[in-house]
C-alpha cells in the first residue's frame, strides 16, 4: 500500500485555506442576513453568525473594525455586511471575516456608494498628489451649502468670530432632494468666476438619505475639477461621503471646516508681536554694533594720525617706482650691448663674406649630389639592367631568351638574353 498519497487533515485544511484566499471572488463579498449567536469579545472582536432560511455561515469582526460601527449588533437584526471568506484552519470550518456592517434598510445606497467609492479610487480622484493646499490667509471664501439652517450659521459666525477681515461669498444650494445633486455641481462651477482663496462645500447632519447628493458621482466629479480649493463640511464627524475622500481637506463639521479656513485673529495678533518683538531685537543689535564700531573707528590711530592712511602707499609708491625704473634700465642696456656686438660683426664690415660663405656651401651640396647621379656613373661607361621596369641585380633574376632593357648614358638598349654565365670566385 503506497501510504504516501495519504494526505494529513492538516495539510487539506491548508490547501484549502489557500484556494478561498486565492480566489478573487471570495476577497470581497456582500452578504445580507440575520445575526445568531452574538457575542462581544473583551478583546473588542465580535463572533457571531449569518443566517438566513437555508443557510448559515460563521463570522468574526476585529476589535480594528468593530470600533467604527455606529451600533451595537444583536441576535436577530437584520444587517448587511461586507468582508472576506477563509477557512479557520483550527476547526476546517469556512468563515467570513467582516470588515463592514450596517442595518438593513439602507443596504442598496450602502453598496452603491461602496462601489462608486471604490471606482473613483481606482481612477486616483482620491490621491494626495492632486490635493492643493488651502491657503493659510484667505481674503475671499465661497460657501456653497443651503441658506437656511445651523450649517450656514456656523460657518458665519465662525469666519467672523476668528477672520473678520475675510470676506465671504454664499451660493445658495439645494443639499437634500433629487435636484441637489445638479445645483450642487451647477454651484460649483459658478464658484470657480468669482476670484476665490478657498471654498467650502457642505451641509449639517441627517441620515444616509438625507447627504446622499453628496456621494453622487457628478458631485464628486465637479469637485475634483475645481480649480479654487475644497474643504468638504457634509454632516458629523462620524458621517462619511464621497465628497470628503475627493475634495482637497476634509472637515468634521461645518464649523470646523471654517476653522480650517481661516486662522484665528489672536493667533495673528499674537504672531505679529513676536515679529515686533523680533524686529525690535534686531535692530536693536544692529544700533549696538553700529554704535560699538563707530566708537573704534573714533579711537583709532588712523583718525588721530592721518598720515598714517597714505605713508605706507607712498613707500610702497617708491619701491615700485624704482623697481620699474631698475627693470626699463636693465633692458635698454641688453638692447644697447647687442648693437655694439652687431656693429663690431665681419658681416657688417665685410657683407661679401655673407654671399661668398652661402656661395661656397651651394656649390658643395651641388658636388656631393653629383657623386650620388645614377647618370653620372653611366658617363663612366657603365650601364644598367632592367627587365619589365625592374631592376636586374643578379644573374639569377633573369633567364635564357627573356629580354631585357640596357639602359646607358645616352639612351636605352634591348636586348635577349641567349645565354647566362657566372663570374667565377
Amino acid at each position: 500500500m503506497d501510504i504516501s498519497k495519504y494526505l494529513t487533515v492538516g495539510a487539506l485544511t491548508r490547501y484549502l485555506k489557500m484556494k478561498f484566499e486565492t480566489d478573487t471572488h471570495l476577497r470581497k463579498v456582500y452578504l445580507k442576513g440575520e445575526i445568531s449567536n452574538f457575542k462581544a469579545h473583551t478583546t473588542g472582536h465580535y463572533y457571531f453568525s449569518i443566517k438566513d432560511e437555508t443557510s448559515k455561515i460563521n463570522a468574526i469582526m476585529f476589535a480594528s473594525n468593530a470600533r467604527k460601527m455606529k451600533f451595537i449588533p444583536k441576535d436577530g437584526m437584520k444587517v448587511l455586511l461586507m468582508g472576506r471568506v477563509s477557512v479557520y484552519e483550527a476547526t476546517g470550518n469556512y468563515q467570513i471575516y467582516v470588515e463592514d456592517m450596517i442595518e438593513d434598510g439602507v443596504g442598496n445606497l450602502y453598496v452603491a456608494f461602496e462601489q462608486l467609492k471604490e471606482k473613483l479610487s481606482k481612477e486616483g480622484l482620491f490621491d494626495k498628489k492632486y490635493k492643493k493646499p488651502i491657503p493659510k490667509y484667505p481674503e475671499k471664501i465661497g460657501i456653497i451649502t443651503a441658506p437656511t439652517g445651523a450649517a450656514i450659521r456656523d460657518i458665519l459666525s465662525t469666519i467672523k468670530r476668528r477672520y473678520p477681515i475675510c470676506e465671504t461669498i454664499l451660493f445658495p444650494s439645494l443639499v437634500q432632494g433629487d435636484l441637489a445633486k445638479d445645483d450642487l455641481v451647477k454651484k460649483i462651477e459658478l464658484a470657480q468666476n468669482y476670484d476665490l482663496d478657498v471654498l467650502i462645500v457642505g451641509r449639517g447632519g441627517g441620515s444616509l438619505e438625507d447627504m446622499w447628493p453628496f456621494n453622487e458621482e457628478c458631485v464628486a466629479r465637479a469637485i475634483f475639477a475645481s480649480k479654487v480649493p475644497v474643504i468638504s463640511a457634509v454632516g458629523h464627524e462620524v458621517d462619511y461621503t464621497i465628497s470628503d475622500f475627493v475634495s482637497d481637506l476634509r472637515a468634521p463639521t461645518p464649523t470646523g471646516a471654517a476653522e480650517m479656513a481661516v486662522p484665528h485673529i489672536s493667533e495673528l495678533e499674537e504672531q505679529l508681536k513676536q515679529y515686533q518683538a523680533r524686529m525690535k531685537e534686531a535692530m536693536n543689535k544692529t544700533i549696538n554694533y553700529q554704535k560699538i564700531y563707530f566708537d573704534s573707528l573714533k579711537t583709532s590711530y588712523v583718525l588721530k594720525n592721518p598720515n598714517a592712511i597714505y605713508e605706507p602707499k607712498k613707500q610702497q609708491l617708491d619701491l615700485t617706482y624704482e623697481k620699474l625704473r631698475t627693470t626699463v634700465m636693465n633692458q635698454l642696456q641688453q638692447v644697447k650691448n647687442e648693437f655694439i656686438i652687431l656693429k663690431q660683426s665681419s658681416i657688417l664690415k665685410k657683407p661679401n663674406r655673407l654671399y661668398e660663405s652661402s656661395e661656397q656651401q651651394l656649390k658643395h651640396v651641388i658636388d656631393k649630389l653629383e657623386m650620388l647621379n645614377p647618370l653620372s656613373i653611366l658617363g663612366r661607361g657603365y650601364a644598367i639592367s632592367y627587365q619589365e621596369n625592374h631592376l636586374v641585380k643578379k644573374i639569377e633574376d633573369v633567364k635564357v631568351g627573356e629580354l631585357l632593357q640596357i639602359r646607358m648614358q645616352d639612351g636605352i638598349v634591348n636586348t635577349k638574353v641567349l645565354s647566362k654565365e657566372g663570374l667565377k670566385s
